[in-house]
């Protein structure tokens, strides 16, 4: 019960008669000199109907002087109403019991009231003096018998809190030493640690939201745990202490670390205070600083030197510096300012020190084959690590850096991979080379294929991984995509009607034509006939299908992203793969057995521009980054390569990783395993389904049995109820009982002494975990 409802009980006790002997009283007099309880009064004018004021004529307020506090207890006051059930409660801020007794020294503003004294009774403690707030605490006798301090500091507090503790459970404060900061705590809201980070974030406009006794009270809290006196010493001083991170301001510090975004301003507060920068230890990478963004700021630039002046660096140079880089700066990556926002470099750093790890071993050796099962298993990591370097990178000065850190690393090892990968090529058996298979799948009945263009062995992976985490079953099957590696080539050549699709003379574009009229697959038009021709359903973006017979959609276009913001793919790809793992669920939960996620070729990227390649345009009738169409009869000193379509017709490739056109930072249509080998997806419903949310929805008592009806998957669960939740050796019920399968359960109260008392039903899953639970009173319903 609130301490409010014990004050209530109080004050109306003291009108309790005899009627044998008494007579009712006409009052009870709430004498108050020092005026301690008057913040309470609109608290107690909602709580007590039968109170009224002393004091400015107020009726709204059920406030007003002497004469019409007479008139208000007699009934004759027109504008208030007390209730005729309870004798009035009047209430006298600034009067003390004795001013009432000398009634020949009474004022004259208190004489309507002082005969009072002889018809009513006034609540006072048993010496007759009135009751302070510390005697009401403290009193064993008509008060609460709690164990308030008694110095000065803490009967301030108490007096400013005394609204929140009018609110307090009387039964939790037993026991418990209610001194100065218990109740500045009270009145600051009970987190003096979210207090003093929100003053230091809003500054000024945290002090203008609080009443003056709230401040008060905030100061109070400040002197008493932090040492620190907010109105003396400002937010200056404080963001200070909150950087140094000494003594009591340890805790302020872990909290601002724990939910850093709830104050954005305390950066800013920091940075206008002076560091320790004199210490020789500040460019050192030490934990005393680490309350200091101007620190991290400071340690960011040397990384950013650092990082740049790898650009003359060959490549074990380079990845030797990068692993001591990752070595010097990675504890930073757990600090505040990572969190924030604010060590871009240290979080790039993490990526880069993998591409600095992994292109120590190159893909330059062996068969085709080999280099399919090396790049499947630690190539694509080199690949994706460099993308992720990039994902935060937001200010030019950081880009460049990073550029220059993957660059040194990165490019060495893409060019001898993508070499050695066409050596290979041009030496088997043209077109019986791996890379050229492009192989077609057979699909059946409650099959649908979802085509992402320009999916990337690396973001298939990253795919593969969201969608394992949303609890599909991901099958992967590496398919070498068609050449050139291009969408007008690669698309038809994974989609299921490549059967119906042929090549003639290779054109400009590399286009293919429909076998039997020989018109130009061009655009989409040509091969969404085709697939309707062959029974295919067509899906658009949003349409999920009945699951039934075959459906073709398309979703997730990295290929355009990339060429239209080149290095800036890297902070889309997330969200992109995101869209593509919902479409695949939507997909499935449509009915769809199997979804083949496939796509037609991969790409390089690489910040700064790949390396250029001579081709005059003369030579060409079309020329892309990495391949070329040759005007008839033209001769060039580039390598040849048979087209997919018809291995009649040669067009050109550049060289490793370069391209014919100058500048390009993201493209493809070459023969590097980056653009080739890519990654088809099956996925398919998981084999157990998670279970859906399970609620009790209702629960019935008759007697001691407890009978509850349950919404969600049931099976494996079992009904409990217990005084505590979580404690099954508080289990009340002679056993426990599973669930039916239609959703009910019911068990027995041992005990019938319990009946009445609170405990809680609680669903648990075959291993004893709990599942869900309500609370309930034992016999009487929830």
């Amino acid at each position: 019960m609130r301490i409010v409802d014990h004050l209530k009980e109080r004050l109306r006790g003291a009108a309790v008669f005899n009627p044998d002997i008494q007579s009712a009283p006409a009052c009870i007099l709430w004498p108050d000199r020092d005026r301690q309880w008057e913040s309470a009064v609109p608290l107690l004018l909602e709580a007590l109907p039968e109170l009224a004021v002393l004091g400015e004529y107020a009726p709204e307020k059920r406030s007003g002087p002497a004469i019409w506090l007479r008139c208000a207890i007699a009934g004759r006051a027109g504008d208030v109403s007390l209730p005729a059930d309870r004798p009035p409660i009047l209430y006298l801020p600034g009067v003390g019991r004795q001013d009432l007794r000398a009634v020949e020294n009474c004022p004259d503003s208190l004489k309507p009231l002082a005969e009072l004294q002889y018809r009513g009774v006034i609540w006072s403690q048993n010496n007759t003096k009135d009751w302070t707030i510390l005697a009401f605490l403290k009193s064993d006798q008509g008060g609460l018998g709690l164990d308030p301090a008694q110095d000065g500091e803490t009967k301030n507090a108490m007096q400013l809190a005394l609204c929140a503790l009018l609110d307090e459970d009387l039964d939790a404060l037993h026991g418990r030493r209610l001194d100065k900061q218990f109740f500045n705590t009270l009145l600051t809201g009970g987190d003096p640690v979210r207090e003093i980070l929100q003053w230091l974030d809003r500054g000024e406009a945290f002090r203008a939201e609080r009443s003056e006794n709230e401040w008060k009270a905030f100061r109070g809290l400040c002197k008493s745990q932090f040492f620190f006196d907010p109105e003396k010493e400002g937010v200056l001083t404080g963001s200070t202490r909150l950087a140094q991170r000494e003594g009591p301001w340890h805790t302020p510090w872990e909290r601002y670390c724990e939910a850093s975004k709830r104050y954005p301003n305390i950066p800013s507060q920091i940075r206008k205070c002076a560091p320790p920068k004199e210490t020789v230890f500040w460019n050192s990478d030490t934990e005393l600083f680490d309350g200091w963004p101007q620190w991290n700021d400071d340690r960011e630039a040397v990384l950013r030197k650092d990082l740049l002046a790898l650009a003359g660096a060959d490549a074990p140079e380079a990845r030797a510096r990068i692993r001591k880089l990752e070595e010097d700066h990675s504890r930073r990556r757990g600090l505040v300012w990572a969190e924030l926002g604010e060590a871009p470099l240290a979080c790039a750093l993490e990526h880069l020190a993998v591409v600095a790890e992994l292109t120590g071993t190159g893909l330059a050796a062996g068969t085709i084959g080999d280099l399919e099962k090396g790049y499947a298993g630690f190539g694509w990591k080199v690949d994706d690590s460099a993308i992720r370097a990039f994902a935060g990178i937001e200010s030019p000065a950081d880009l460049e850096a990073v550029k220059s850190a993957v660059r040194s690393v990165y490019l060495p090892w893409l060019e001898e991979s993508a070499r050695y990968f066409q050596k290979l090529v041009c030496d088997t058996s043209y077109p019986g080379g791996l890379c050229l298979t492009a192989r077609g799948k057979m699909y059946g009945s409650g099959e649908c294929v979802l085509f992402v263009d320009g999916l990337r062995f690396d973001a298939a992976k990253r795919l593969a991984g969201l969608l394992s985490a949303s609890g599909v079953m991901v099958a992967e099957e590496h398919v070498w995509a068609a050449l050139p590696s291009v969408t007008a080539t690669g698309k038809p050549a994974v989609s299921p009607v490549a059967c119906k699709i042929r090549g003639e003379d290779v054109s400009p574009e590399f286009e293919p034509v429909v076998g039997d009229t020989g018109q130009p697959l061009k655009g989409a038009y040509h091969l969404k006939k085709l697939l309707t021709e062959a029974g295919w359903t067509l899906l658009d973006s949003s349409a999920g299908g009945d699951g039934k017979g075959m459906a073709w959609c398309e979703l997730g276009d990295i290929d355009s992203e990339g060429h239209d913001h080149g290095w800036k793919l890297a902070r889309r790809i997330d969200a992109i793969l995101s869209e593509i793992r919902d479409r695949t669920t939507e997909l499935l939960e449509a009915g769809w057995k199997r979804v083949h996620i496939v796509t037609d070729h991969g790409w390089l990227l690489l910040p700064g521009g790949l390396p250029k390649a001579g081709l005059p345009t003369v030579l060409t009738e079309n020329k892309w980054g990495r391949c070329a169409s040759l005007k008839p009869g033209a001769s060039a000193d580039v390598r040849l390569f048979p087209w997919y379509w018809n291995p009649n017709c040669f067009f050109a490739l550049a060289d490793g990783v370069s391209c014919f056109r100058n500048g390009l930072e993201y493209t493809h249509g070459g023969l590097s395993l980056q653009e080739c080998l890519t990654l088809r997806l099956t996925a398919a419903a998981g084999r157990v389904a998670e279970k859906s949310a399970v609620v009790i929805t209702d629960v019935v008592w008759k007697g001691l049995r407890c009978t509850v009806a349950i919404e969600g998957e049931s099976t494996g669960l079992f009904l409990d109820i217990r005084r505590q939740g979580g404690d099954p050796s508080s289990s009340l019920v002679i056993n426990v009982k599973p669930v039916k399968e239609g959703g009910t359960a019911s068990v027995v109260v041992e005990d019938d002494g319990l009946e009445g008392q609170e405990a809680v039903v609680v669903l648990v899953g075959d291993g004893g975990e709990l599942v869900s639970q309500i609370g309930t009173v034992i016999g009487g319903g929830n």
